[in-house]
């Protein structure tokens, strides 16, 4: 029952090649990608999302590209699976999102395998989150010489940093947020480059800056580590005001999300082209994963932290439920 119109045989796909984005056979698309967005309590968060599809449909016109929720927002992520399923033969599944904790490495590849079962003539290719690396380091780098500008004195000597970014209880999320920090004091004249959560974990936004206080800094970065705006965007300028009228003496400069920079448009461009390459390491490893269905069933969380097989690359601790 619910299985979609997909293809008369399921084994179809595995016997043929593949072939490039935007061909067609009769009203199917061959390759469909879905765009995963977290989704927000805030309308304006989701409308980004959505403009930032527009804006990568005019960048790739030969592409059929969707998008869903993960929640707060239509269409839900199973909704638009099955929809993605229905109009193609192959789906490529993109998260639109910095860290993979138990929305990336649980509820989608749940998803999927729900997919998988109502649309068995349609194959699903799920790509990796954006993740820490060099091309999310150049938009901070970037964040952070603009915000330095904004700076009466803009001597990185005596300004301190704080990336700022969601919390999670998988220490595998925050151990990227933490790398990008570290990267950040690499890349500049900066002797202090903090980190900070919005929830969840520690420390939070007002005791690093109390810390920094303290041991002389006179000016204060914050650069949220966010795609796009919502409450907690929102959240984070209300608490730099507070901090701005709770320490007179120290000047603050704010950064901003950053999801319509054109190194993300890249990272989800490879992320296409090395699915349909076939590269190693292209397709995220918790898609299929029996440790995955093993911690959920146990209550846990997901993370690629133990070996546990020669010929299963990627590893798995269970560490709480991710947020």
């Amino acid at each position: 029952q619910g299985q979609c119109a997909c293809h008369a045989h399921g084994d179809f796909l595995m016997q043929t090649p593949a072939t490039p984005l935007g061909t067609h056979h009769g009203a199917r698309h061959e390759d469909t990608i879905l765009l995963i967005g977290h989704g927000s309590r805030e309308p304006e968060g989701n409308d980004e999302i959505h403009r930032f599809v527009a804006q990568w449909r005019t960048r790739q016109p030969g592409w059929n590209i969707e998008v869903c929720f993960i929640e707060f927002a239509p269409p839900s992520l199973h909704d638009g699976l099955l929809h993605a399923a229905r109009n193609a033969r192959r789906v490529l599944v993109l998260p639109l999102i910095l860290n993979a904790a138990g929305h990336v490495k649980m509820e989608i590849p749940e998803a999927i395998e729900h997919a998988r079962e109502h649309c068995p003539g349609t194959e699903f290719l799920y790509g990796p989150h954006l993740t820490a690396c060099d091309p999310i380091l150049d938009v901070l780098r970037r964040n952070l010489r603009k915000c330095m500008s904004e700076l009466d004195m803009p001597d990185p000597t005596t300004t301190g940093v704080v990336l700022l970014g969601r919390g999670s209880s998988d220490r595998g999320a925050n151990g990227d947020m933490a790398k990008m920090a570290r990267w950040l004091q690499e890349e500049s004249d900066h002797e202090l480059v903090d980190l900070a959560f919005t929830g969840i974990t520690f420390p939070r936004l007002e005791r690093v800056v109390q810390r920094q206080v303290l041991i002389g800094l006179r000016q204060v970065v914050v650069l949220p580590y966010y795609l796009y705006t919502g409450t907690l965007m929102q959240r984070i300028h209300r608490q730099v005001d507070h901090l701005r009228a709770q320490y007179p003496q120290i000047r603050f400069a704010c950064g901003t999300h950053f999801g319509f920079e054109k190194e993300i448009f890249e990272l989800v461009e490879q992320r296409v082209h090395d699915l349909l390459a076939g590269v190693p390491d292209s397709k995220l490893p918790c898609d299929g994963c029996s440790y995955r269905e093993l911690a959920h069933d146990m209550g846990h969380g997901h993370s690629h932290e133990h070996t546990h097989a020669p010929a299963h690359v990627h590893s798995h601790a269970h560490e709480g439920a991710a947020a």
